[in-house]
């Protein structure tokens, strides 16, 4: 690749992330370039992972979410980490138990944060786990928060069975999805960990595409179904509030 190339590929991806989602015509203006080299480099773009384009009539283009898991791990541009650190602080006090962060990617989510229950008894994930989508309260909550075709892609694929309590079965996944929806957080009962209950919400940004989950996640002997709907407010309420700060910061 030129030098040029490199240039125009880097201005193409800081325009989309100032501006997405946008249309083609609106990306080369910005940049200076034509119509047709920026479509070439948003192919390749794409190809790699980098970009999306929309299935809608207007065709517009986003960063992917292996984008933004790149983003977050090597610390460019808005840490994700950093912005969240805060309401997910008043969550791991106000539930007192183990609170994970997430970003896309690919078919999977990464851990990138994790502030720990006071509990000896708890969950853990080391920082840089990948977690399935189907298998996981984050997972569920993103795959909630995601187009209809995203799910279908995911679940077209081999579902692992996790652990003994895993949902494999695309039908199953489908309804642990729309009950997510239906919710505005997802329950996950030790689906990714015998033992451990957790509770899920997905953080979007200002496009509305999820950019990253927040959990709660504890022993199944604390997170009890008496507790999911406390624990779910307080879960979509911090999502909201680290969403908020997110875009609050472009």
């Amino acid at each position: 690749m030129s030098t040029q190339s490199v240039k125009t590929a880097i201005q193409v991806i800081e325009t989309i992330s100032l501006h997405q989602p946008i249309g083609l015509s609106d990306i080369a203006k910005r940049t200076g370039g034509s119509k047709a080299t920026v479509l070439r480099m948003l192919a390749t773009l794409k190809e790699m992972n980098w970009v999306q384009q929309s299935d809608t009539r207007d065709a517009a283009w986003s960063l992917s979410f292996h984008a933004y898991a790149v983003t977050a791990r090597a610390g460019l541009g808005v840490d994700l980490r950093d912005i969240a650190i805060g309401p997910m602080n008043g969550l791991q006090l106000d539930t007192r138990e183990t609170v994970h962060l997430c970003v896309p990617d690919g078919k999977s989510l990464v851990v990138i944060e994790r502030l720990d229950t006071p509990h000896v008894l708890r969950a853990f994930l080391a920082l840089g786990t990948p977690i399935p989508l189907h298998a996981s309260a984050t997972g569920l909550a993103f795959l909630g928060a995601s187009t209809d075709e995203f799910v279908r892609d995911v679940l077209a694929g081999p579902l692992e069975g996790v652990s003994e309590q895993t949902v494999t079965d695309p039908e199953g996944v489908w309804k642990l999805v729309r009950e997510t929806r239906e919710r505005g957080y997802a329950i996950n009962e030790e689906g990714l960990s015998s033992g451990i209950t957790s509770l899920g919400a997905p953080i979007v940004n200002s496009a509305g595409v999820p950019v990253g989950s927040v959990s709660i996640s504890g022993p199944s002997s604390r997170i009890e179904p008496a507790k999911y709907e406390e624990y779910g407010t307080a879960v979509v309420r911090t999502a909201g509030e680290i969403g908020a700060l997110l875009r609050g910061s472009r």
